[in-house]
């Protein structure tokens, strides 16, 4: 079923989405809107705006979201597997207790949202802003992170073993807990090396000059 343009805000959507069927929202106005659990696997939202659309325990599985988005959306416990978003603003979005089991976020602004004890087995993460967001827990084991501002972004406990970090920012990150294990940190700017993030960093592989930096903060000068 086809939705174009359509001021869909404030309403209730659930008796509008015939089961079975692959939907597409372009364009609409989704303010607001009640998607609560939701059958909506494959569905496509494009350029839509999101400004508090209420998916919580929806069938998001596969679903593809480009442009448009919101402040607020609430995401928490959908099915979210292989979902993708694409140049979204998601910035303020809850993701608490969301299956995001191969997920991907591309060129998202995802400012302040939180994705603590969100499930599954890792999602990916590409050209995103995640200042101030909360990761609390999540895993990005073994993942590939580009271009990614995790500044002032909470990563406590976060799992980033045998991951890749390129051109990302730490600028400020919270890591208490967080394991780095094998990461790859070469290509990432890890911000004021103070003692509680280089405990974090332990085991993680980085470039000669992030060494220098970590020594001259020490008095510390390598001839």
């Amino acid at each position: 079923m086809d939705f174009d343009g359509e001021d869909l805000s404030h309403k209730a959507l659930g008796d509008r989405l015939p089961p079975g069927e692959q939907h597409l929202f372009r364009g609409c106005d989704l303010t607001e809107a009640d998607l609560w659990g939701a059958a909506l696997g494959g569905a496509r939202f494009e350029s839509c705006v999101l400004d508090g659309t209420d998916f919580r325990r929806a069938d998001l599985d596969g679903a593809v979201f480009t442009g448009g988005g919101g402040m607020r959306t609430r995401f928490n416990d959908a099915d979210l597997i292989d979902a993708s978003f694409t140049d979204v603003d998601l910035s303020s979005a809850q993701f608490a207790g969301a299956l995001l089991t191969d997920a991907a976020f591309t060129g998202c602004r995802m400012i302040g949202a939180s994705l603590t004890a969100s499930r599954g087995t890792g999602f990916t993460l590409t050209r995103s802003n995640l200042t101030l967001a909360n990761l609390g827990g999540c895993s990005l084991r073994g993942a590939l992170v580009e271009g990614v501002r995790f500044d002032d972004a909470d990563l406590s406990g976060c799992d980033f073993t045998e991951a890749t970090l390129n051109d990302c920012r730490l600028l400020g990150a919270r890591l208490l807990g967080a394991t780095f294990t094998k990461a790859d940190l070469r290509g990432a700017d890890l911000g004021q090396p103070d003692d509680a993030r280089l405990r974090a960093f332990a085991g993680a592989v980085i470039n000669q000059a992030q060494a220098n930096a970590i020594l001259a903060a020490r008095g510390i000068t390598v001839a």
